[in-house]
């Protein structure tokens, strides 16, 4: 029997082929757990939900609205569910000075303000003074809310801001029985970053970090999450750094990075 057995899990962020979301709501699905997968694009919801024997729904995260009818329509589906994950992201990579004030407020949304309309709506839905059983919420976070990365600083500071609600929600509703954790990927190999793998010496420039010596997969991210969302885990309020310690280093500099890629090239 999966370590999930029995469990109904929603997981946001999860309609682009392939990435992290998808891999982990495969991982939930061998564990047992009955997944409804989420995000915007229909299409993408569809065809992975007839090819895996799961529910879907569309969400909107920068729509308060489409997030609490998601809710309704997620637990009405699964009949409730004890498992909410929040896997969306968005990687712009622009140095500080030249961050717009539109894609400012974009990542804010989709970050910041998002997340926190998607916590709420999934503590009413688990939190036992209003009939849930309690259950696990997961934030996909992201190292650099720790450590430093040049040209990242929107990215960055959106996630350190929802790592900190996340505390806030385990600090105010372990009492209601809901549990809330976040996980920090590294750099992962996942479609996200895919552009980024074909640049010749980029990867390498990051993986003197890494004291495991390999870059990250969704699979080792979609591992901790079966742990954070079973009942065999007694813990809230934290960041589990599933970077292989990498937030023991450090990611490179700018000059680092691109003198390993002329590096790269000249070879």
């Amino acid at each position: 029997m999966g370590r999930l057995q029995g469990k109904r899990a929603v997981i946001l962020g999860a309609s682009s082929p392939d990435n992290m979301g998808q891999h982990i709501a495969k991982r939930f699905l061998d564990e047992g757990a009955a997944v409804l997968v989420s995000g915007r694009k229909e299409s993408v919801l569809q065809d992975f939900a007839a090819q895996h024997d799961c529910e879907w729904a569309t969400c909107d995260l920068t729509d308060q609205v489409s997030v609490d009818a998601f809710a309704d329509e997620a637990g009405q589906k699964l009949g409730g569910f004890d498992i909410a994950i929040n896997a969306t992201g968005w990687g712009l990579l622009k140095p500080f000075l030249e961050t717009t004030h539109d894609e400012l407020m974009a990542m804010t949304m989709l970050q910041y303000v998002g997340p926190f309309h998607f916590y709420q709506a999934m503590v009413r839905k688990m939190m036992r003074s209003a009939g849930g059983q309690g259950g696990s919420i997961i934030q996909i976070s992201s190292a650099t809310a720790t450590i430093m990365l040049n040209d990242h600083a929107a990215y960055m500071g959106t996630k350190a801001g929802a790592d900190h609600v996340i505390r806030c929600v385990a600090h105010e509703f372990g009492a209601e029985g809901v549990r809330a954790n976040s996980i920090s990927p590294g750099l992962t190999d996942t479609p996200m970053t895919s552009d980024a793998k074909q640049v010749p010496g980029l990867f390498d420039a990051f993986l003197a970090g890494y004291p495991l010596g390999r870059i990250g997969t969704s699979d080792d991210i979609a591992a901790a999450a079966v742990f954070l969302a079973s009942d065999e885990c007694f813990m809230t309020g934290e960041n589990l750094q599933v970077n292989g310690g990498l937030t023991l280093r450090r990611n490179p500099m700018k000059s680092e990075i691109d003198a390993a890629v002329a590096a790269a090239m000249e070879g």
